[in-house]
């Protein structure tokens, strides 16, 4: 069974690190706590991956749980292949994607996630989950050999969705630049994770959690609005 959860962001504001994550992170792995759990860092820009490392392990360690950083690994591949969990941190999307590309990185976690090593992401690490990082929030500090991403789902998450237009603002709202997608990538759906959300993906099913709705785009429909617990599997349709 494949298992994704797929969180839009770390930190709500107002509260700690990863702190509506962690609850979430423990209802989705139960009672299993792997004894192999790698890290990806790689969206860290402006801190050391020690640091990323350190400062997930002590949340995680709140429920019983302990990563380790793949840049200990001087066989990054391998660490993957040994891999019972593996969890990408948010950061920036194409600083992640450039170093799972450059690592060879892409084909080890489909294959591995694929038989059934559970995945968790959130932010950046949401976004290299689907076929493309097309959709990501943020700026191209770097460029990858190419956009294609992960693909352990079919469809696309755009991470962080806010509905606002700031006052003053005259350039495009999240919406607007999600129809420009849309135009260009006609039978791709896209789901707009609102704060404080996330996707749990086991197989087929793929079900919102969290205290807010989220929005989903698809080229031709007008946008639909989904709350918390909704069966989300018309989602893998029509790509």
């Amino acid at each position: 069974m494949m298992r994704l959860l797929l969180i839009s962001n770390s930190t709500n504001a107002g509260e700690e690190y990863l702190g509506h994550s962690v609850p979430k992170i423990n209802n989705f792995l139960g009672d299993f706590r792997p004894q192999n759990a790698i890290f990806i860092p790689y969206a860290a820009v402006t801190f050391s991956y020690d640091q990323y490392e350190k400062k997930v392990n002590q949340k995680l360690s709140t429920i019983g749980l302990t990563v380790k950083s793949i840049h200990h690994f001087s066989h990054p591949q391998k660490a993957i292949e040994q891999a019972d969990l593996i969890v990408v941190g948010g950061g920036n999307t194409f600083q992640l994607l450039k170093l799972l590309q450059e690592n060879g990185l892409i084909n080890p976690i489909y294959h591995k996630v694929n038989n059934g090593v559970p995945y968790i992401g959130w932010s950046a690490g949401s976004n290299v989950a689907c076929p493309t990082i097309k959709t990501t929030n943020d700026m191209p500090i770097v460029e990858p050999h190419s956009f294609i991403a992960l693909s352990l789902i079919n469809f696309q998450i755009n991470p962080h969705y806010l509905d606002a237009n700031p006052a003053g603002h005259a350039g495009e709202t999240r919406e607007q630049r999600i129809e420009e997608f849309l135009e260009a990538n006609r039978n791709v759906y896209v789901i707009g994770l609102r704060e404080g959300t996330a996707l749990v993906v086991e197989d087929d099913k793929i079900q919102l959690i969290g205290d807010k709705p989220a929005r989903v785009f698809h080229f031709g429909k007008l946008p639909q609005e989904v709350n918390s617990n909704t069966n989300l599997s018309f989602l893998s349709l029509d790509f």
